[in-house]
Formats: C-alpha cells, structure tokens, sequence
C-alpha cells in the first residue's frame, strides 16, 4: 500500500445555479448499471438459486443491432443502442410482445456502440461510438436534439474504442463527459441540449494516462457535504460541482494509458475507483475544507491485489465484489475500509473479464465467454447457487446484465435475452 496523500482543489463562488434534482421515477433499471449507478437493483422475490438449465427463457429479441452496450426499461419497453442496416439506432421494443416499436438513427457513422440509453420518463438520451449525444422522445422516437462531443464541445476520446458513456440525467440537466481538457464534464439543458456549463481539467492534473474521456458516465456524490459529479477519465478520477462545473478535484494514480472503464463507486464521504492495464484500486475519503473539499486517499492496491477492467464493482454493506485481474473475472470479495482481500476463488465456471451486477443479496457474474454465474453476496465465503451459459456468444460477452420487474435481461449484440427471475 502506499502512504495516504491529501489533494485539496479550491471551491470558489459563482453566480451560476442551476436545478440538478435526481428525476422520481417509478422502480426500474433505466439506466447503467441501475436505479443508482452501482449495479444494485432493489428488487425483492427473486430466485436464491438456480437450476441446472439456469432459469427460465420468457423470450428473445433479435433486432438489437451490432453493440456491447447494455439495455435499459421504461414505459414497459426496451430501450438499445445498436448498430444497423440504416445506421447508428435508437431502438425501443415492446416489453410483452417483443415487437419494435420505433428505431430513430441517431448517428451515420457505421460503428457498434458501447453504452446504455438513459431514460428519464420522457425522453431517452444516448452517446454514439463517434461521440453523438442525442436525445428522442420515448413515445414516438423522434429526434429531439443532437449535440457533438467532438465538433460542439471539443471533446476527445482517451484511445481508440469510441465514446462509450451512458448519460445521467439529475433534474433539468443531462450530463456528459465530452472529454476536452475544456470541456472535461458538461451539463446541457435536457429539453433543448443548450450548453449550460462546461468543466476545465487543470494544468496539474498529473502524468498518468492519458487526455480524453474514459469509457464511462458519471456518477452524483454528495461527498464533503457538496453535490458533485465524478467519473473516470483518461487522467483518472475529475469531480466537478453540480451547481456550476466546477472542477473540485482530481486524482491521478488510477489512471492507466490504455483504458480506463470501471463506473467509480460512491457512498457517504467515500470513492472506491479501480482500472484494469495492470493498475490497481484505491479508497479517497472526500473532506469539507472551507470552500473547498479535500481529497485523502485512505489506501492504493496494487493490481497483483486488486484491479478490476471493464465489468464494474458492487459494495454491499461493509464489502465491495467484483471480479479482479486484467481480463480475468476472478470473484473477489474486499473488505472496504481496509482493503483486505476476504476471499478470492480462482477455479469459477467462466473465463475472463466479468460484468456483475447485485440483487437480494445475491451477485450476477456475466463472464466474457458467455457464463452466467450467480453467487451469494458474503464475506463468509464463495458460495455458488448455479451457472448456465447464454444460448448465442457473438464475440465478448460484455454488456452489464439488468433486472427489472423480476426479469434478467442479457443483450447478446443483435439478441436479447429475457429470464425469469421470480421466486417460486
């Protein structure tokens, strides 16, 4: 481990406020990685384990286009963003009979796109590989408003693989990571797309990484007592002030010059952040200084310890699971305030990298070579309660599971697949 560090970046006034209240919504996944952003769904009456088959099939979609980005739910339909015949699609399906509902191209530029629409009620916001955020409405489809990443806001991408964020929307806003080392994080009105700040990276950010956004979207913390929004990027974790943009700190030891992807979790006072490349995970601890909010990083693991790559962590009470090593989803469980490794277990039913989401208590491993895996959420041990493999793998078998209304949906680039999840 290495010696805590202290970062404090200033906080200064401004005369800008603008509303970011979280949208009430009813219960569901609509969204990355769920209700909050953590890969927990709040679900209740699910299946503790499975049977040999893995639960049931209820249906399939075919139609979802090329992509490695993840589905959302809303209004009783499904919502993807895929790679078609026409294009770089929006596509929405009827949830009880699978049927198409209305697909709306939100960019022209022929590329699989790798994040999850956003759905706030009414609208659905979506990034393109090339960095199209647009928004259409969920009802018909119809393209509301297109803002570019790179030609609007001078953004820029980290390394090669495309913008791959899944936007959030906090009251009136939507907000996206263009990137730029102006425009680092920016907040647009929802409705109309017009800028309503952007976010400067500063000079001193440090060495590691490299400029450019990362491969995932924001997340809100209140941590230091301010409302902020933080994310990884390029140069590791930036948090700006959600009233204004402003930058509040940085932290540069996570980054990696390859890819940093992992969804930062927060809770209370605290940021756990981890990246894959041989990097490692650290604990920051956000403080109440003056103006400002100061930054303690409480431990730094080492990547031979712990690092997670692309398929994101949960934390359940006083631990945090997640599958660690570079490209090798080994089901690991930490104790978070220490960092201490509690169990880890190499023999598992699937390869490589994996994506996890929770549930009652209960941990959903989505492995690269198409294995699912379902275990029990425990410091006591690795407990595994059944495994089946999805019926079609077209290439890694990335995309984060999502659960809603007692369903499990998998998307599978052009299919997605939907299993029972209700108890008895």
């Amino acid at each position: 481990m290495h010696p805590p560090r202290l970062f404090i970046v200033s906080l200064f006034a401004t005369s800008l406020l603008v509303s970011a209240e979280t949208n009430t919504l009813p219960p569901g996944w609509h969204q990355f990685r769920g209700p909050n952003r953590d890969g927990i769904s709040a679900e209740t009456g699910l299946l503790k384990s499975w049977p040999a088959e893995g639960p049931r099939l209820l249906w399939e979609i075919k139609g979802a286009g090329a992509g490695m980005g993840s589905v959302t739910v809303g209004k009783g339909r499904v919502f993807v963003v895929g790679n078609r015949k026409e294009g770089v699609s929006l596509t929405a399906f009827d949830l009880m009979t699978q049927e198409e509902v209305w697909s709306t191209v939100i960019s022209d530029k022929r590329d699989q796109p790798n994040g999850a629409p956003t759905f706030d009620g009414e609208r659905l916001y979506a990034v393109s590989k090339d960095g199209v955020l647009a928004c259409c409405d969920v009802e018909s489809g119809e393209l509301l408003w297109r803002k570019s990443y790179t030609a609007d806001l001078g953004g820029l991408i980290m390394s090669g693989w495309g913008f791959s964020e899944s936007p959030l929307v906090d009251g009136d806003l939507v907000i996206g990571v263009p990137g730029g080392n102006d425009s680092i994080v920016a907040a647009m009105d929802k409705k109309s797309g017009m800028v309503k700040w952007k976010s400067s990276l500063p000079a001193d950010v440090g060495t590691r990484g490299k400029d450019g956004a990362g491969y995932t979207g924001v997340v809100i913390s209140n941590g230091g007592g301010v409302k902020q929004y933080i994310t990884l990027v390029g140069r590791g974790l930036v948090s700006v002030r959600a009233s204004d943009g402003k930058t509040l700190w940085t932290y540069n030891a996570v980054a990696n010059g390859t890819a940093n992807i992992p969804t930062p979790l927060v809770w209370d006072d605290y940021v756990f952040t981890s990246s894959g490349y041989g990097t490692g995970a650290a604990l920051l601890q956000l403080k109440k200084d003056g103006d400002g909010v100061a930054v303690e990083e409480k431990y730094f693991l080492k990547a031979a310890t712990f690092q997670n790559h692309h398929g994101g962590m949960v934390r359940i009470g006083d631990h945090i699971y997640a599958g660690s090593g570079h490209n090798n989803g080994i089901p690991v469980c930490l104790e978070w305030k220490t960092g201490k490794v509690v169990w880890e277990q190499s023999e598992r039913p699937g390869r490589e990298s994996a994506a996890v989401i929770s549930a009652e208590g209960q941990l959903y491993f989505r492995w690269q070579d198409g294995t699912m895996g379902l275990m029990e959420a425990t410091p006591s041990g690795y407990k595994l309660h059944g495994t089946f493999k999805l019926p079609a793998v077209k290439g890694p078998s990335w995309p984060h599971p999502s659960i809603h209304e007692k369903k499990l949906l998998i998307r599978a680039q052009d299919q997605i697949f939907c299993y029972d999840l209700a108890a008895g």
